[in-house]
């Protein structure tokens, strides 16, 4: 089974390749879609005892690598777990991955709720590789980001390493999905616009808080809030959806 592989549907809008370190995930956030997609009951994807590397990952993540060596195309780390989970202050799986990743002139990507200690980690590698750095941000309520994702970094904590990155010269993005909280998405642009290259926004899908919020306002105001910065965005399929149609 390859582990370098090229995402279908949604998650193509966020990168061309992908690779999945782990199985599980200790974030535990309660919005995933991952154990569903991985038919996994969604305790036993965040528990400790079921969260390990996939198996030969590094023998496999090494095998692939050096088929497409030097591909311009950047590898997302990952799509169906986060690769600075908890686990991974132990076991280092994710800074072995980066080095087979800039042995063979790949450009690897980032994806993370992790905070600090992940990018003070591997900033070196990440940098000698032309990595890039990438968040993703529902909220900057503490209290609120507890409740839907009890495990991962606070907000603050996310900011800071996208502040890290950006300083170790790394390319940087956000992710705005899922959006559960409108208001906060605007005051994370004026809190991250100053470091941060690129904003990818979506939406909430398959959650009934999906029905109580305005897409079509949201849309308009966070395009307004970017363009206030100057900020490059990518605006997702399923949100795009809400613009107004021209007359």
């Amino acid at each position: 089974m390859a582990i370098i592989y090229e995402p279908r549907g949604k998650a193509r809008e966020y990168s061309a390749l992908a690779a999945n370190l782990y199985k599980g995930c200790s974030h535990a956030c309660s919005y995933c879609f991952a154990p569903a997609a991985t038919f996994t009951d969604r305790a036993k994807f965040s528990r400790a005892s079921y969260i390990r590397p996939r198996p030969g990952i590094l023998e496999g993540l090494a095998k692939d690598a050096e088929k497409i060596s030097g591909n311009p195309n950047p590898i997302l780390m990952s799509f169906t777990s986060d690769v600075y989970q908890e686990a991974d202050k132990t076991l280092g799986i994710t800074r072995k991955a980066l080095e087979i990743m800039d042995a063979n002139k790949l450009t690897p990507q980032i994806l993370t709720k992790a905070g600090p200690w992940a990018i003070r980690r591997d900033a070196d590698i990440l940098a000698k590789a032309g990595g890039i750095w990438a968040a993703t941000l529902t909220t900057d309520d503490p209290a609120e980001s507890l409740e839907w994702e009890p495990c991962a970094a606070l907000p603050a904590e996310r900011i800071e390493a996208l502040r890290i990155a950006k300083a170790s010269g790394l390319q940087t993005w956000v992710s705005f999905e899922p959006v559960i909280n409108p208001e906060a998405v605007y005051r994370l642009v004026d809190k991250t616009a100053d470091f941060v290259d690129l904003y990818k926004v979506g939406k909430l899908n398959y959650h009934p808080r999906a029905k109580e919020i305005d897409w079509s306002d949201f849309l308009a105001r966070v395009e307004r809030k970017l363009d206030e910065h100057g900020a490059m965005r990518y605006i997702k399929i399923d949100l795009e959806a809400y613009r107004p149609k021209s007359a």
